[in-house]
């Protein structure tokens, strides 16, 4: 079993939806079983769960996220420089390596023996091939906060979401870039999902204090290297808005199954999910 190299969110799903999601993804034989919320709602600890429990079972597991392909720094300042600023910033669609994620879990489908990205977000750069893990697997869970998440039509793209886009994106350049690249990029990935969950969060409100929470527990695993401050965190967030609100308003249509969850990440709709 592969796991992340970062820590989880602070919180654990109870096990009999822990054993729901593996059910859902054995009943109907997903080799790539997307796990899809906005940051901070758990997937990476569900994930990690259900991996748990799918290797007690014997299966080997791999658990990646859309966040191990990150280009590394130099490719998104290169983009900073040519196109708008705002893409040297991690986050957005359009700073991830799609044929890089296809080509790794078409080798994990296939059965085939590979290497796992992986993905320092302190140091903002992605660790040396040398250091990626290998691994096969029966089963693969591929989580993330937009997969699958269509793109706006130019009308949508008009108006500032925050302010962010308002001040730092005010001709519109870099969401029209990043909404293009979304449309363009990402659906051949997308079509190597299998079945795919969504963890439906209360709204985007919540996601600055569960975006937090996530930096407050990677801070405390990781004692001597710095973080991301609260404010930082809080213009960070600014970058997911506009795909999040998008991801919100299409994926419970969208997606196999969905779950809604209150503000402390309890899922509120019934098991078993299959």
């Amino acid at each position: 079993m592969a796991h992340r190299t970062h820590p989880p969110s602070p919180i654990g799903y109870a096990e009999p939806f822990v054993a729901a999601v593996l059910g859902d993804a054995l009943a109907h034989e997903a080799r790539v079983y997307a796990i899809a919320g906005l940051q901070g709602s758990g997937k990476s600890t569900l994930s990690a769960q259900v991996a748990t429990l799918a290797a007690s079972r014997g299966l080997l597991t791999v658990v990646l996220s859309i966040d191990d392909f990150y280009l590394g720094r130099r490719e998104r300042l290169r983009l900073g420089r040519e196109v708008h600023p705002l893409l040297a910033t991690r986050g957005a669609p359009g700073s991830h390596d799609v044929p890089l994620a296809i080509e790794t879990i078409d080798a994990l489908r296939e059965g085939r023996a590979t290497r796992l990205p992986r993905f320092d977000k302190i140091a903002d750069r992605r660790l040396s091939p040398s250091k990626w893990p290998l691994a096969q697997a029966d089963l693969v869970l591929f989580e993330g906060w937009f997969q699958k998440v269509p793109a706006q039509t130019d009308t949508e793209l008009v108006s500032p979401v925050n302010a962010l886009e308002r001040d730092e994106d005010p001709d519109g350049t870099w969401r029209r870039w990043c909404n293009a690249a979304l449309g363009r990029d990402y659906p051949p990935l997308w079509q190597r999902i299998d079945r795919m969950l969504f963890l439906e969060g209360p709204g985007f409100e919540i996601v600055p204090e569960w975006r937090w929470q996530q930096e407050v527990t990677l801070q405390k695993a990781n004692p001597d290297r710095q973080a991301m401050s609260k404010p930082q965190v809080q213009r960070f967030v600014q970058f997911f808005e506009r795909v999040s609100r998008q991801a919100l308003r299409t994926l419970p249509a969208i997606a196999d199954r969905h779950v809604r969850l209150d503000a402390t990440r309890r899922p509120l709709d019934p098991l078993p999910l299959s």
